[in-house]
């Protein structure tokens, strides 16, 4: 018997799924680790008379006079992206969890996650754009547009196109289309190759993604909508509660056992701590499938909750662990 998140989706969602986006990174542990991202590269010299005028995530009608050449970046997926184009130059501020690449932690910290943002430090910055998130609350955003700055809000991804174009809207605001369009391209044929070698298999397992085991008697998981269902089915497998009517739920111990995943797939690791082992030694939890089989990972939730480039190095981490012989 299923639940919905009602009483946590305020806290639980944008910490675990977008503002994780707003946890620090953490170190991969499962047998697979990360790709390296592209290399970063030199700014890009554009001309700065061109009046850039665009629809952000949030349906609103953003225009810059030019190419921004100081961003305040206040979500880490954010920041990610402008770096991962090679306008990290260009970034004048941060949010406090922004940790990604190790180079920001040199950019002033204008607070959020947690806190308020430091409107005060922002203003002394002196940003021509302040890149958000649509998930960042509307008091934060008409806050900022009534000091007078402009911000643009990327729309959250939900596939792999979603998250290239907004690759490309980032460098149409910074000055580095042609950036974002290369970065772009070379993601675009590295999801391609890891749909193309799993889409030989005629076996799709059915994946569970742990999002929250703190009470292992009623995790936290993804259903249909949301990028970890979108990552999963990418991946080659099946989401063991894709067929559920909301994008996140807590499902009891005994529908769990029921779905009998082939796959656990342990995103609280990196948020909680949680091991493989963890789950390896629950009790009740020593019927099902993945567990029988010792098919329990730990997963750094961090490349699918930071809607950022990084999102395709979890997709091939996530290929390996449900396809190992397609990839050896």
């Amino acid at each position: 018997m299923k639940k919905h998140l009602f009483p946590l989706l305020s806290l639980l969602i944008p910490l675990l799924l977008l503002l994780g986006a707003c946890t620090p990174s953490a170190e991969p542990t499962s047998a697979v680790q990360p790709t390296a991202t592209e290399e970063m590269v030199e700014p890009t010299e554009v001309p700065a008379d061109t009046t850039i005028e665009i629809v952000d995530g949030l349906g609103r009608t953003v225009t810059l006079s030019g190419p921004a050449q100081r961003i305040v970046s206040i979500a880490p997926s954010n920041t990610e992206i402008l770096y991962a184009i090679g306008a990290g130059l260009q970034v004048v501020g941060r949010d406090a969890f922004s940790d990604y690449p190790a180079e920001v932690l040199n950019v002033a910290d204008v607070g959020g996650g947690f806190g308020e943002l430091n409107m005060e430090l922002i203003v002394s910055l002196e940003p021509d754009l302040i890149l958000s998130a649509d998930i960042i609350s509307a008091e934060n955003i008409q806050a900022l547009t009534d000091l007078g700055l402009p911000v643009f809000a990327l729309a959250n991804p939900l596939t792999y196109d979603d998250l290239l174009g907004n690759l490309k809207l980032v460098g149409r605001l910074t000055g580095h289309e042609t950036d974002a369009e290369a970065l772009a391209a070379q993601l675009g044929e590295r999801i391609q190759a890891v749909q193309t070698t799993v889409a030989v298999s005629s076996f799709q397992p059915i994946v569970f993604y742990q999002l929250d085991s703190t009470d292992p008697a009623a995790p936290y998981t993804a259903g249909p909508g949301n990028f970890i269902d979108t990552l999963i089915t990418s991946a080659g497998g099946i989401n063991a509660t894709g067929d559920m009517d909301s994008p996140w739920v807590q499902i009891s111990l005994e529908e769990l056992i029921t779905r009998n995943p082939d796959v656990i797939i342990v995103g609280d690791f990196t948020w909680g701590g949680v091991t493989a082992a963890d789950v390896l030694a629950r009790s009740g939890w020593e019927g099902i499938k993945a567990v029988v089989n010792g098919q329990v990972f730990e997963f750094d939730d961090n490349l699918v909750s930071r809607p950022g480039p990084r999102m395709v190095d979890g997709l091939e981490q996530m290929a390996k662990l449900l396809h190992p012989e397609l990839f050896k």
